[in-house]
């Protein structure tokens, strides 16, 4: 049964994801995915708390039987929030539409084949290894904690791991905030980078040190799973069912990271086993710079967040153009650094660029 519950969990995820995605401006695309995916670290937390205080207690400390009535609360729940989505007009946003758009914006001319959307591809692959390394650092939190030495009990640490559900939250709704001024590519690399260093000090530090580096990790992890997926499905069209399905598939990760860092565990220490986890935000890493790098040579480096068709626009500016098909290949080759401002206009006449001074 679990496995038609975690089936349908990745169906409504698909299609929840995408669709936050998509409707409103591109520009907050991240920050609306991160508000959105916040309070699933609030229920993260407060779910391990309720039942640690209200359903493994007493005479219900060794039985499942009151456990049955939350999944079946869960199952009423989706059924009166289905009902509801029916009745709701909400805005219906088709493939077809978002080509259209990114045409009329001069972001794309011909979005071409699946195969060739390589943003999509490796963001598939630095899910996956993001999603794998999160899971199994999650995965042995008791067992590091109670091994450090320091006296931390397992129910002193079940209340920490708790802590560190927090402490992600809190980074996921501060993420948010930041995600509306800066770069979403840049954010990601600098929150990948400190995820790196932050495991590598968990496995090399110990006592209340290494415990201290994992709340820093559990903060600077909050961010990358919602941001790698808009980066990755940004700009599809047609492909963007397709886009968000690969990349949901990712957190197929979760299932091969653990058994591998608890070999290491067994053969050394649970804290030199965070060595593994390390080569998840490796990845992580490499992909956020990879599309940093991308923008930086097409139209120039991006500190703040901004919309591509800002960045066309000062493509033009800088070449003295007003065609927007012009623009476009100024912005694709990468001839533009400069820093002045440009936006696009959308006339009876068609779409020029205004400059902005």
């Amino acid at each position: 049964m679990f496995k038609f519950l975690g089936c349908g969990l990745s169906t409504l995820e698909v299609a929840a994801n995408s669709y936050i995605s998509v409707l409103g401006s591109e520009k907050y695309a991240a920050a609306r995915l991160n508000f959105s995916q916040g309070f699933q670290g609030v229920a993260s937390f407060a779910g391990p708390l309720i039942a640690s205080r209200w359903f493994f207690i007493g005479k219900n400390a060794d039985s499942l039987d009151t456990v049955q009535w939350v999944y079946l609360a869960v199952a009423g729940l989706g059924v009166v929030l289905n009902i509801l989505f029916y009745f709701c007009h909400l805005p219906e946003i088709t493939e077809e539409a978002l080509t259209e758009e990114l045409t009329v914006k001069g972001l794309v001319e011909d979005v071409g084949p699946f195969y060739k959307q390589y943003r999509c591809i490796f963001g598939f692959i630095a899910q996956m290894s993001y999603t794998g390394a999160q899971v199994t650092v999650a995965s042995f939190v008791i067992n590091f904690l109670t091994e450090q030495g320091i006296g931390i009990s397992q129910s002193k640490a079940s209340t920490m791991f708790s802590l560190c559900q927090v402490t992600f939250t809190i980074g996921r709704f501060i993420g948010v905030i930041i995600l509306q001024y800066i770069d979403p590519a840049l954010m990601l690399t600098f929150f990948a980078a400190m995820c790196f260093i932050s495991c590598t000090c968990v496995s090399q530090l110990s006592a209340w040190t290494g415990v201290g580096f994992l709340y820093v990790l559990f903060f600077f992890e909050s961010i990358c799973y919602p941001t790698i997926f808009t980066i990755g499905t940004k700009n599809l069209g047609v492909h963007t069912k397709r886009g968000s399905g690969l990349i949901v598939m990712g957190v197929g990760g979760g299932a091969w990271f653990p058994p591998a860092q608890g070999a290491l565990a067994d053969r050394a220490s649970t804290r030199r086993s965070y060595l593994v986890p390390m080569a998840g935000y490796i990845a992580m890493l490499i992909y956020a710079v990879g599309i940093v790098v991308d923008q930086t040579l097409k139209g120039g480096f991006r500190f703040r967040n901004v919309e591509d068709e800002e960045v066309i626009g000062a493509a033009a500016v800088r070449a003295d153009v007003t065609d927007l098909s012009v623009a476009k290949k100024v912005y694709e080759d990468g001839r533009d650094r400069d820093s002045s401002r440009a936006s696009i206009k959308k006339g009876e006449q068609g779409v020029t660029i205004e400059h902005v001074f």
